[in-house]
């Protein structure tokens, strides 16, 4: 049940994303590969076409790392000026070791810095936006960055392999007078909903999938989008784009649908097909694409998800500044376009699938 009287997160000071970045490992594993193995070559009904994979090198660090830089350069700062850096993963490539200040530090940011790893699985990248918002909107800081970014596993076999892919985004916040998309509010709504979850030493997520859709993810993303849309006065008509998880293809379009979107509205930052769902970087990735075509005043509605289970909705207006940061750093479409087709095998290596001891 929703509060009678919800409250919109919204900081005394205005904000907005002053750059953004994302980023896509080459490698790409077809669905069809994994039925191949798994299933006998059943291809129908397979829920992506193909999901990205991380290389031999590559890690929530490194790919945060990339992600960032792509946001620094957008926002035309030094790095020096940044006063917080937070990553959302549910991957992090240690148990005890943050990958933030790994990440400060390789970007070249000052130490006199806040850094923190974030969870709250495939939310946990709109989680630190949030945090950065009250950071940036308290006067606290000027620049805030927050990364989603996953290199996400499935159980070999499970329906889960054919989504669960690598990739994310990162946002720095700032003032809004600087934004090239400001916040106009937020409003978070969660429940405890045992729909997936991964204890300590486990390797694999499991996944109650009696409660993954309707009291899940269909039920945090409408409850958390109209609750914002109902407070600020506005439908589904008032948004030119509108961003939902992506955990596979249908729930955003079904989403969308019962939320009034049309499917136009979420084409461009449906990006699940070909790349998979990349859990904490899921939503935000595909706004990276839809902000790399935007206009401005283009009014954008994203709604992310997190299992166990929570929803982020944000309203949205891009500026005037959009057009002429756009162009300064590697846009998703890019990274996408950019492909290397690999076989189950390599994928089983890459993914530390087959063990030697």
């Amino acid at each position: 049940m929703t509060p009678s009287s919800p409250t919109l997160l919204r900081p005394s000071r205005p904000v907005g994303f002053i750059g953004y970045g994302a980023y896509v490992p080459r490698y790409r594993l077809p669905a069809k590969e994994v039925a191949r193995v798994w299933t006998g070559g059943k291809s129908a009904g397979l829920p992506i076409k193909e999901k990205a994979v991380p290389g031999f090198d590559e890690d929530v660090i490194t790919m945060s790392i990339e992600a960032a830089k792509n946001a620094i350069l957008r926002a035309g700062i030094d790095p020096t000026e940044l006063r917080a850096i937070w990553v959302g993963s549910e991957s992090h490539p240690y148990a005890v070791k943050p990958t933030s200040t790994v990440v400060a530090e390789a970007i070249g940011a000052s130490a006199s810095i806040q850094a923190g790893d974030w969870e709250f699985a495939c939310k946990a990248g709109t989680e630190a936006i949030v945090a950065a918002m009250g950071f940036v909107g308290s006067k606290m800081a000027d620049y805030a960055l927050a990364i989603g970014m996953d290199t996400a596993q499935g159980k070999p076999g499970d329906a889960l392999e054919y989504t669960a892919a690598a990739g994310g985004a990162a946002f720095i916040i700032g003032a809004a007078e600087d934004a090239l998309t400001t916040i106009n509010a937020s409003y978070s709504y969660v429940t405890d909903t045992p729909d997936f979850w991964r204890r300590e030493y486990q390797k694999y997520p499991e996944h109650g999938v009696r409660f993954t859709g309707e009291p899940a993810y269909f039920h945090h993303i409408t409850s958390s989008s109209k609750v914002l849309m109902e407070a600020l006065g506005v439908t589904a008509k008032d948004y030119k784009w509108a961003v939902f998880h992506q955990p596979n293809t249908k729930f955003p379009q079904r989403a969308a649908q019962m939320l009034g979107f049309t499917p136009e509205q979420i084409a461009p930052g449906l990006l699940v097909p070909v790349i998979g769902n990349t859990y904490s970087g899921s939503s935000i990735i595909g706004l990276t694409a839809v902000l790399d075509i935007a206009q401005p005043g283009d009014r954008i509605l994203l709604a992310s998800f997190g299992s166990g289970a929570g929803s982020d909705a944000f309203d949205l207006t891009v500026t005037d500044k959009i057009t002429e940061r756009q162009g300064k750093a590697t846009k998703t479409q890019e990274y996408i376009a950019r492909r290397t087709e690999i076989d189950y095998a390599t994928y089983a290596r890459m993914r530390g699938k087959i063990t030697m001891k």
